[in-house]
């Protein structure tokens, strides 16, 4: 029995057991991959306070380093259900586990575009991971599919590593932020392709070897996406908790619509989806919990 089992360990989950642990309470935090969640598959972060540059595995790493500092007891494993009656049961694919208290942290995949054939080619030329894939394709060409912050901040990242990157938006204008956007129109390897979109994939012998669009073809040996996020709630499907297209709806708390159940971070409904405001949203969902 714990006081508190908090499902994720990116930067909202482990904000939470960290505040959580110097309360006083016992904590259990799950993940099935890699502490750190979607950090570690950022290249470069400039806009947290304090800290003037640093690569998402790094500070997650740093927060890992927290997490076994202050003896925050963790379980690789993936939740596959919660019973959420008053004491609180969390499934995983090996263990069940009880507590008073739930904090959900489980955080966003990436979208995918829904091509025909897109799952055979992901890890095989289609990938949401610059950082984790980018040095496969070292003076190669490919396309960076988006134009929020995140494919802005690829695009720039990969622009150092191979021949030359198409960015292609379906918009005229990008959503990123404007020192991005500033930065991107300095790199002479980076091609704007806007107010279009990727309509098929171009294969041969099971390799990507270019892009269909609305009104040209592009040959590539990599496509990098970024057109969005979806909330890993299907552990939920269970249970009564409110959701807006798939997101958790939490009140000003952190709670949730069912006691004792609260949320924090990227798997929440809001407006802006950064670092800053995941860290306080552990951090206050903790602090909320220990007072009860």
């Amino acid at each position: 029995m714990y006081d508190l089992i908090i499902i994720g360990m990116g930067v909202s989950g482990i904000s939470g057991a960290i505040y959580a642990k110097r309360a006083g309470l016992k904590v259990l935090l799950l993940d099935h991959s890699a502490p750190g969640g979607t950090l570690n598959i950022i290249p470069e972060i400039e806009n947290y306070p304090g800290i003037d540059n640093i690569s998402g595995p790094d500070l997650a790493m740093n927060l890992f380093n927290t997490v076994n500092k202050l003896g925050i007891e963790y379980k690789l494993e993936e939740v596959t259900d919660v019973i959420l009656d008053n004491i609180k049961t969390v499934k995983t694919k090996d263990n069940a586990y009880q507590s008073k208290y739930i904090l959900i942290a489980s955080g966003r995949k990436p979208k995918m575009l829904g091509l025909k054939d897109e799952d055979k080619y992901i890890g095989n030329g289609i990938s949401t991971c610059a950082l984790c894939d980018g040095a496969f394709f070292k003076g190669k060409e490919v396309a960076v599919i988006g134009g929020g912050s995140s494919a802005v901040s690829e695009a720039l990242y990969l622009s150092k590593i191979v021949k030359k990157v198409y960015l292609i938006h379906r918009r005229e204008e990008f959503r990123a932020e404007n020192t991005l956007i500033d930065k991107l129109k300095q790199i002479k390897n980076i091609e704007l392709i806007l107010n279009n979109e990727v309509t098929s994939l171009i294969t041969d012998n099971n390799q990507l070897i270019g892009l269909k669009l609305k009104d040209r073809d592009i040959n590539i040996s990599g496509m990098f996406l970024y057109i969005g996020f979806i909330p890993n709630t299907d552990f939920l499907h269970n249970t009564a908790l409110k959701l807006e297209n798939g997101y958790i709806i939490v009140d000003s708390n952190g709670e949730t619509n069912i006691e004792g159940v609260y949320a924090a971070g990227d798997v929440t409904k809001k407006e802006i989806y950064q670092i800053i405001n995941a860290a306080s949203e552990g951090a206050l969902a903790a602090i909320n919990i220990s007072k009860n």
